[in-house]
């Protein structure tokens, strides 16, 4: 990793109702945070461009870069990618699939029962496959509710779908942490969030030799 230019999304995106309300996501950016640090100790130049999970202190070496809203995201990624060059980008920021149908300005009133209409958000994994065609993409691929053989199955299928080299699948289990690793035809499994960062840098090694 010595040497080689690192760019890392991580944490929630925001997505407006009105000019007050937001709609989430529950990512902590903690595992975007762990990747940059690891980058960072690999002696890798790191930028981390992190959603809003609040303040932290990272490591010096690397270029912290906020965002809240969607469109923030999509700008200072197009500008990221626009004016520097990357050999790995690693795309984990929870990205909200979709997004409000005409935001209103202002607040909307309280009290009075309103209905939202949701329209499909832009593919960000899209923007960078068209903008960085030589880097290493590795995107991040979130579940609930299935079995690991179909986890692994819609894995596979969304790093078809945007060209991506590699895919982190994991899914949500209660407080149990199972992660899969796919590159090409292997499957790494991680059973502890601490450490995803190493096996999957290990991975990216191996795929770079």
């Amino acid at each position: 990793m010595k040497n080689k230019r690192i760019l890392i999304t991580a944490g929630p995106t925001w997505v407006p109702i009105d000019s007050i309300r937001v709609i989430s996501n529950v990512s902590s950016g903690r595992t975007g945070i762990s990747l940059a640090e690891e980058a960072d100790r690999r002696g890798a130049s790191v930028t981390l461009m992190l959603g809003p999970v609040g303040d932290i202190k990272t490591r010096n070496g690397i270029k912290l870069l906020r965002f809240r809203f969607f469109d923030e995201l999509k700008k200072i990624l197009n500008r990221q990618l626009s004016v520097k060059r990357f050999d790995i980008i690693i795309h984990l920021a929870a990205v909200s699939d979709f997004k409000v149908a005409g935001a209103i300005k202002g607040k909307i009133p309280s009290g009075r029962r309103m209905a939202l209409k949701l329209e499909p958000a832009e593919k960000l994994s899209d923007i960078i496959r068209k903008k960085a065609k030589g880097a290493l993409l590795v995107i991040f691929k979130l579940e609930a509710g299935v079995s690991s053989r179909e986890l692994v199955k819609r894995a596979r299928a969304a790093m078809e779908r945007c060209s991506a080299d590699m895919v982190v699948a994991n899914m949500f289990r209660g407080l149990r942490y199972t992660a899969f690793i796919i590159s090409g035809e292997k499957i790494y499994t991680v059973n502890r969030r601490e450490g995803v960062a190493k096996i999957l840098f290990r991975a990216i090694e191996q795929v770079r030799e």
